[in-house]
């Protein structure tokens, strides 16, 4: 049975009492294709669709809540027999880093000579004391276009995957001067 939460949704009724599927069995075969992995997926709602709702995408997409534009491609998938294949690492927008590669040597360039390594070396970052604003102002002083730059947002993000952290740098901190013997030699 299915519970009165389940039931609640607004159903489509005319092809599911066209051919008197309970809603309980609806609601089943909605679950079970959940568990299927992309692009299989796509083709267990097209023949859940074929099965049940007469191949009508909008109609799947009323009664199960499934992307229309998904299931019409799964009944491309089907009647043809080509799967398409997802791929979703060309989604993403491309990195600065990526756009141009040069600017990486450049940033480096600036820099290394104006970072240290941690005193103890337990992490690979390297602290330093200059800004990413103060690094745009280095890169367009030699001689980068102010067009093709990242903004500063974008440089500290950049700098931040490359190890840099902005920290005070060890050599510059001020070392505190002891008058006497400390506490502990006095025991």
């Amino acid at each position: 049975m299915c519970s009165n939460k389940e039931c609640a949704k607004p159903m489509k009724k005319s092809v599911l009492e066209k051919k008197q599927i309970p809603q309980c069995a609806v609601e089943l075969a909605g679950r079970l294709v959940k568990r299927v992995a992309w692009p299989e997926r796509r083709q267990a709602m097209a023949e859940v669709t074929l099965a049940l709702l007469d191949g009508k995408a909008r109609t799947a997409e009323a009664v199960f809540g499934w992307g229309r534009s998904a299931v019409e491609l799964g009944l491309q998938e089907l009647r043809t027999g080509i799967v398409c294949i997802n791929d979703l690492s060309q989604r993403r927008k491309p990195k600065s880093e990526e756009k141009h590669p040069q600017l990486l040597t450049d940033i480096r360039r600036i820099m290394d000579p104006n970072s240290q390594a941690q005193s103890h070396l337990r992490t690979p970052w390297s602290y330093t004391h200059m800004t990413a604003k103060a690094v745009r102002t280095a890169l367009l002083e030699n001689g980068s276009l102010a067009a093709e730059l990242p903004a500063v947002r974008t440089l500290s993000n950049i700098l931040n995957r490359q190890g840099y952290r902005l920290r005070r740098v060890e050599k510059s901190r001020v070392q505190k001067k002891r008058r006497g013997r400390t506490r502990s030699l006095r025991m």
